[in-house]
């Protein structure tokens, strides 16, 4: 299954006009619950802006400062990852550049593990989206309006319909909702 999951803003954007997206920084609850959903992952394609933000969890050891954070950082630095770009020539740890399209590198990370598959960025996730490639939809609202950005999804042509598969509300106020592809969406 391929899963597009990001912080997002109430009004639906990622990061706001000036790129920041410190207003999603996770509780220890909240990142305690990523770090269960990242373990249980077989592989992450990432386009290069995320693939560049989390890059700090391979090379920085400030960042392993406590037990949660630095399981997350090992689980993470694990983790087979496939990068879209067209401006990095190279990639580090655990990671490789995408050489094919994105319908072709999401259907061989598919078949290569028997894990759920997850994809970031909200450019590389966009294309998967119009290719109809998403299975579910993860988002972690929190409680904030930017009033622009970079949007959690791009426009789209056609409705989509969607499931509501689960919802869960985090002490910081983090509103997690899981969506499935709804009947007629199928791919």
């Amino acid at each position: 299954m391929l899963i597009y999951s990001m912080g997002v803003s109430v009004d639906g954007f990622i990061a706001d006009r000036a790129g920041d997206f410190d207003w999603s920084a996770p509780s220890d609850e909240l990142f305690s619950f990523h770090l269960a959903r990242v373990r249980e992952l077989g592989c992450h394609l990432l386009g290069r802006k995320l693939y560049e933000t989390m890059l700090v969890w391979e090379t920085d050891p400030s960042l392993r400062g406590t037990a949660l954070h630095a399981e997350f950082a090992d689980v993470w630095c694990a983790l087979p990852k496939v990068v879209f770009s067209r401006t990095l020539d190279s990639v580090q740890g655990n990671a490789r550049l995408a050489t094919g399209s994105v319908a072709e590198e999401v259907a061989a990370v598919l078949a290569a593990t028997d894990k759920d598959v997850e994809i970031g960025g909200a450019g590389l996730a966009s294309t998967a989206i119009e290719l109809g490639l998403v299975d579910e939809l993860r988002i972690f609202r929190h409680p904030v309006v930017v009033g622009g950005g970079t949007a959690f999804l791009p426009p789209v042509t056609e409705s989509v319909s969607l499931e509501l598969i689960e919802t869960r509300a985090f002490g910081s106020q983090v509103v997690y909702e899981r969506y499935g592809r709804g009947a007629g969406n199928a791919h």
